[in-house]
């Protein structure tokens, strides 16, 4: 339980470190003035391109994964069906310190990402629980993708299937008839996560309505 407590300012730490922001650095480009303005894997690949975009995606993604699963693995409670509330509530505080150092990062004036790389590596990392709705709200985000070609539409989706997927993932790993009043904090936690990636996004879904929301493929030349 101690390794739980103290992965909690660590995982703010790592989760508060703009990659996007760097990475656009050091290209000789500040990317909070171009695009969207937002230090995110989304529009660092308008603005510079796939390769710098996919990077981004991987260390954000890599930001929240880290945390929970090395918190896990210290608790002893990665690869359990079942998760005792103390340490289910101090594993997913794990989780939440990194997506909020991510989209609150004191380095650039508590602004950050909208915190869905970021998100999914941390649901990633609290495995099995949370892995199985992670995996099940990124093939969600992949086919809402497709189809509209919108990115925020996507991340909407996915954020609120969460709920449903995590239902599903314990229905599968337990018979026990109280499996789901025992999930209890990782229920609370998915259902946040959904609003917090939806208040996010508000700016995305009023272009959405207005129809003029950027799709996927739409570069954004810096030097504009």
């Amino acid at each position: 339980m101690l390794g739980l407590v103290l992965a909690i300012p660590l995982a703010f730490l790592l989760g508060s470190i703009p990659s996007g922001l760097l990475i656009a650095r050091a290209k000789g480009i500040n990317i909070r003035d171009h695009g969207s303005g937002n230090i995110g894997a989304t529009n660092v690949w308008r603005t510079l391109g796939k390769g710098p975009g996919l990077l981004c995606f991987g260390l954000d993604l890599a930001k929240g994964l880290i945390p929970t699963l090395g918190a896990g693995l210290a608790a002893g409670v990665i690869g359990k069906p079942t998760v005792p509330a103390t340490e289910a509530w101090l594993w997913l505080a794990v989780a939440a310190a990194a997506i909020l150092g991510h989209m609150y990062s004191p380095w650039i004036g508590f602004k950050g990402g909208k915190g869905v790389a970021t998100g999914f590596g941390a649901l990633l990392g609290i495995y099995p629980l949370l892995t199985g709705p992670a995996l099940g709200a990124f093939a969600a985000w992949v086919l809402i993708a497709k189809a509209s070609r919108y990115v925020s539409l996507a991340s909407c989706v996915a954020a609120l299937s969460l709920p449903l997927w995590l239902w599903l993932t314990i229905h599968t790993l337990s018979d026990a008839p109280d499996r789901h009043a025992g999930a209890l904090p990782f229920y609370v936690v998915a259902g946040l996560l959904a609003a917090v990636v939806l208040l996010k996004h508000r700016a995305n879904l009023g272009r959405l309505v207005r129809g003029t929301e950027n799709r996927i493929g739409q570069r954004i030349d810096p030097n504009a």
